[in-house]
């Protein structure tokens, strides 16, 4: 529902909103105030930009380009090529022009912005350095520089239907060693408010000096720290007042992203936008709320995030060394068992938190808690807590169905949570992260297993094949946008189901359903390619990246980021520990674990084929996603322990050792030796 109203919203933008954008005589302001977040906005310190906001539609700005923090240099750089671009490593401010001629950058696409402005023949005026990177051309040509606001006459503001701004009074205390510091905040808060007086005057004298009917942007085109965070974007405009901004490249009403800002200005002016530009025009939406939140929770999550990880490692760890000690005993064969459901429960609360409200560190840590007591409960209190595959079911269903549900709903349970992706990261704005593709792949596995346990033969090949098939269409179309995710889960609903069917997988099999996978992913890539631009995912772009000869530079960028997850301390052990366990419990079932994973494929062959699909998926994944080892860690993490659960479920009971005689009995029972009498 909540898709749906949001794309309501975009419809009714574009036929109204549009018709601004294609105004031949509309003008346009791009101001930049580099590191402005919207917690800085209010009326005491920046009361210029405190007024802008109350007339314009308001949202957060992603401001990632290359690095995992932007600097002004590279936040002007991806407005001037429309996609994201980097001068280079740990840079600092925007290059000083010389006369009306700023230094070429080495980034490609590099004044893209600036030749579609002079091919249309429209005049510029570019104030401040970053301004003027934005503006200029491929040769470095920048028509109209100045310095100050000052000198831009109420004649060439009349007479150039577009001017650009650089306030750069916020950030550049911040860039004392010339780049950024590698601390996340530098200032005191006196500081800053100082630093923020300054740029807002400088905002309002432009402002005051702008014909009435410009179109204003205003956007913190940079982070100021060694921690990323959202930032301001504005769009004041007829009718904007008051609503949401956001665009299409997000998926989100409220969110919006550097390349937009390079086609809004051009789709202002009615200027065609170049094939090469990645953004799209920004889209005014709903009413706007929650923009100071939506960035603390951004925060409170990169918080968290390395701690909860670090902490589930020791706990899968921990578990799998107890169980190993306790199992092979058949000793606390109950805690066990809570424990596995409960572990595995872990995964689908990260999600299922997201539906309560937080916003401290402590809400959410009493939140999750609160989500895997409640999944634990209901998959161990229910009437199916009888039945060995019950809590399997309960909590890969569960998992599956909330994954499934968040994608056809917009996926705001994905969004800021520790096993999803965050807005301020940029990795990632929408679909499905590499860590849910684990989850979503594992518990359609899982739970269809669970059907074709109860129901074998051909209608469990159906269930498997056909819910598997329908979470993989859900996972690589629009809606997921995952590329490596179906090149993995294709071969892991073959594998499942031909188990389940009764037949043998060779590597020849194996091999063909790899190739099944890259061809259903291309299909998808292809057909979203076709799309128009502005609708377009990573998945179209990827082909485009093909036919340029760009796809190389991409691939091998996701290869290095998926080799340095194989280093991960805090993933790699929950890979190792439970594969340790499986293996050593197959190859030495009464020495690991009193039998508990024969037991349990004996009583559940399909649970076997469900556990093989898994990881051939899990594998794969790992191999084919920049995320590596996470994918298939999270598998592990889902997977395992709820075949323990099972397990510890069908284990024949132990009987009762026959008690040991007493000590009159013992002696009775005994014969005498001593000499018969006479």
């Amino acid at each position: 529902m909540r898709r749906a109203l949001v794309l309501g919203f975009v419809l009714v933008s574009q036929l109204w909103f549009g018709a601004a954008h294609a105004d031949v005589g509309a003008r346009v302001a791009l101001i930049g105030v580099p590191g402005l977040t919207w917690s800085d906005v209010d009326p005491v310190d920046t009361p210029n930009l405190w007024q802008l906001a109350r007339s314009s539609a308001a949202g957060s700005l992603s401001v990632r380009t290359v690095g995992s923090v932007t600097c002004p240099y590279d936040g002007w750089l991806t407005v001037s090529a429309g996609v994201r671009s980097a001068a280079g490593h740990r840079c600092g401010a925007p290059p000083l022009p010389s006369g009306t001629r700023v230094p070429v950058a080495a980034a490609e696409h590099w004044g893209t912005l600036g030749a579609a402005l002079r091919a249309a023949g429209e005049c510029s005026i570019a104030i401040g350095p970053g301004a003027a990177l934005a503006l200029a051309t491929p040769d470095g040509q920048v028509p109209n520089y100045h310095t100050s606001p000052i000198q831009v006459s109420t004649a060439d503001l009349a007479r150039c239907r577009v001017v650009a701004m650089d306030v750069d009074d916020l950030i550049r205390p911040y860039l004392g060693g010339g780049t950024l510091p590698a601390v996340p905040e530098r200032l005191t808060e006196q500081q800053r408010r100082d630093a923020l007086r300054l740029a807002d005057a400088r905002t309002g004298a432009l402002l005051a000096a702008l014909p009435s009917d410009t179109t204003v942007l205003l956007a913190g085109l940079s982070d100021h720290g060694s921690v990323p965070h959202l930032r301001v974007a504005m769009l004041r405009a007829p009718g904007a007042a008051g609503h949401a901004l956001g665009a299409a490249s997000t998926h989100r009403d409220d969110l919006s992203i550097l390349p937009d800002l390079t086609a809004t200005v051009l789709t202002t002016l009615g200027v065609p936008v170049p094939n090469t530009v990645v953004g799209v025009p920004l889209q005014v939406g709903g009413r706007a709320s929650g923009l100071v939140e939506a960035d603390e929770a951004a925060q409170t999550v990169r918080a968290v995030k390395g701690v909860f990880f670090a902490g589930l490692a020791m706990a899968q760890v921990a578990f799998y060394v107890a169980a190993f000690m306790l199992l092979r005993r058949r000793r606390a064969l109950r805690a066990v068992r809570l424990a596995a459901v409960a572990l595995a429960s872990v995964p689908v609360s990260c999600y299922l938190v997201n539906l309560l409200p937080w916003s401290t560190v402590a809400a959410l840590a009493g939140g999750l808690a609160a989500c895997v007591a409640f999944v634990t409960a209901a998959a161990l209190a229910g009437p199916w807590r009888r039945h060995p595959l019950g809590p399997l079911a309960v909590v890969s269903g569960v998992t599956a169905l909330t994954l499934a549900a968040d994608l056809l709903t917009g996926t705001t349970l994905q969004l800021n949570s520790v096993m999803g992706y965050s807005a301020d990261v940029g990795a990632r704005y929408f679909g499905l992260g590499n860590i849910p593709f684990a989850l979503l792949a594992t518990g359609t596995l899982l739970a269809t297993t669970v059907i074709a346990h109860r129901w074998p033969g051909r209608t469990g090949v159906v269930a498997v094949a056909g819910l598997g098939a329908f979470a993989m269409v859900l996972g690589g179309s629009g809606l997921g946008s995952d590329f490596g995710g179906v090149i993995a889960f294709v071969p892991g609903i073959a594998v499942t189901a031909l188990l389940v069917a009764g037949r043998r997988v060779s590597l020849v099999k194996l091999g063909a359903f790899c190739a099944a996978g890259g061809v259903v992913v291309t299909g998808f890539a292809v057909a979203n390619y076709l799309r128009p631009a502005a609708e377009q995912t990573h998945l179209g772009r990827f082909v485009g990246q093909v036919l340029s000869g760009e796809a190389l530079d991409v691939v091998a960028r996701k290869l290095q980021a998926m080799l340095a997850t194989l280093l991960s301390p805090t993933l790699m052990p929950i890979v190792l520990a439970a594969a340790a366990f499986l293996i050593y419990a197959i190859l030495r079932p009464g020495a690991a674990s009193a039998g508990v994973l024969p037991a349990a494929f004996a009583y559940s062959p399909a649970l076997k084929a469900g556990l093989t699909g898994t990881l051939v998926s899990g594998v794969l994944g790992m191999l084919v996603n920049d995320s590596g080892a996470a994918v298939l860690a999270m598998a592990l993490a889902l997977a395992a322990p709820l075949t323990i659960s099972a397990g510890i479920a069908v284990l024949p009971t132990p009987r009762p050792a026959p008690a040991s005689p007493g000590c009159r009995e013992a002696v009775a029972a005994t014969p005498s030796s001593a000499p018969r009498p006479a």
